[in-house]
């Protein structure tokens, strides 16, 4: 069923998670450029990234469609490096950048993973995002989620977002924490991006009150250029006769 999706008003702003399965599109091809179209299709202001190669990314017209032609700035959050490039979460935004931390969600015996830890100054307030990428493993991801919450402020002095591709399908499971902590977050299934059946992609706000709308980003682009469906949120800094709205597609 589908629902009206809340138009933005002038408090108001968007944020996307989008796992971009290193440009690797559902046909086999390697494109950056189309995950670039994607995320400009997003028209977001706010994008968190994952499964990024650095080296792609800063190439050509990837580069050009994002950061100096488009006013957005490319924040990189390596979970691996090596000679010539990173690997890891990123961060697009055109919002003015005041901080950035990296929290190393790293398992001993387990594929290095981490966090995009940012403070961005939105509309004269400063706001924390945190971009994330879960492992595959059930006690893997309870422990990366306690990490992440311990590194969240204790006050609500001001708004907080967390967003990524946590590799979780069971809610109850690990995210019972996380919903405890910001709220309960609609769940949409993202994945895979041509026949979305799991929900791995989240976007939680604290407060809660400030999601006015959670959607998957469904066009021909979105559906061929990754195998997952970017997730995008519209979040306002008066949240208060809100209510949050779906869209599908």
């Amino acid at each position: 069923m589908r629902r009206p999706h809340t138009v933005t008003e002038d408090g108001d702003f968007s944020v996307a998670s989008y796992n971009i399965h290193l440009y690797r599109g559902i046909d086999g091809v390697l494109d950056p450029e189309r995950v670039a179209r994607v995320i400009k299709e997003l028209r977001s202001e706010i994008v968190g990234l994952q499964e990024i190669d650095s080296v792609f990314f800063k190439s050509g017209k990837c580069a050009d469609l994002l950061s100096e032609k488009a006013g957005m700035e490319v924040v990189l959050g390596p979970s691996r490096r090596r000679r010539r490039a990173s690997f890891g979460n990123a961060l697009v935004t055109s919002f003015q950048v005041q901080d950035v931390r990296y929290i190393d969600l790293s398992l001993a015996g387990r594929r290095p993973r981490g966090a995009l830890d940012v403070d961005l100054l939105v509309k004269g307030e400063t706001i924390r995002v945190i971009v994330a990428h879960l492992g595959l493993g059930l006690g893997e991801r309870r422990m990366q989620i306690r990490r992440l919450l311990e590194v969240f402020c204790s006050e609500r002095d001001r708004m907080e977002i967390m967003l990524g591709d946590f590799n979780e399908w069971v809610p109850m499971v690990n995210l019972h924490h996380v919903h405890n902590f910001f709220g309960k977050s609609p769940t949409l299934r993202t994945f895979p991006s041509f026949m979305p059946v799991l929900p791995l992609d989240r976007i939680w706000v604290r407060p809660s009150e400030s999601l006015v709308s959670l959607s998957t980003h469904r066009t021909p682009l979105s559906r061929m250029a990754s195998d997952h469906l970017p997730l995008r949120a519209v979040v306002t800094r008066e949240p208060k006769d809100k209510a949050i709205g779906f869209a599908y597609s």
